[in-house]
């Protein structure tokens, strides 16, 4: 049985943690946040300003779906994601405002967050979405590579910012667990 659904819920894998994100962990995420090259495709590239990022910190914080993640072996923060937009009627919801230190690309972080938090929300929802910046072309790629489809074009307000137009891309539970499921090899025959 699974456990009981949470916007926040701490998880891991042997090296990652999410852990829900708090106010204390301010000045940690800003030290990830501050670089201008995490945001260059972003579509609120001004992010990596501080006045700017205490105003996505205080909207990640009032999702009540927002983490931090930190690598286990050391403590240290590595980004944030979030969880949100639970719809009941259509049994989906969001996964989104993700992003990692430059250091930490290319390294499988991304995936493996990404998929720790499918494994978790297909317990409980039938659809994942995503919204990416339209010329976030990064972040279109990765989210492809899990087997995400584009399935619409939107215009999204993020918390204290103006509307930018997003892609919103999607997978469906069936399809998650259908491309994860462990291979069987087929058995050959033994020569004696």
């Amino acid at each position: 049985m699974p456990p009981p659904f949470s916007l926040q819920p701490s998880l891991e894998t042997d090296t990652l943690q999410l852990l829900p994100l708090q106010p204390a962990d301010f000045a940690a995420l800003y030290a990830v946040a501050a670089d201008p090259a995490i945001w260059a495709q972003h579509p609120n590239r001004d992010r990596w300003q501080q006045p700017v990022f205490a105003t996505f910190f205080e909207g990640a914080l009032r999702s009540g779906g927002a983490f931090k993640v930190v690598a286990k072996a050391t403590g240290a923060v590595l980004g944030s994601t979030r969880i949100y937009d639970y719809q009941r009627e259509d049994n989906s919801i969001f996964i989104g405002y993700t992003f990692y230190g430059t250091r930490h690309w290319g390294k499988g972080i991304n995936s493996a967050v990404k998929a720790l938090l499918l494994n978790y929300l297909f317990q409980f929802v039938e659809t994942v979405r995503f919204h990416i910046g339209a010329g976030n072309v990064r972040s279109q790629v990765a989210i492809q590579r899990l087997g995400a489809t584009k399935v619409a074009e939107q215009e999204v307000a993020y918390f204290g910012e103006s509307p930018k137009l997003n892609f919103v891309y999607e997978i469906i539970k069936s399809s998650w667990t259908q491309r994860n499921q462990p291979t069987v090899p087929t058995p050959q025959p033994s020569i004696c």
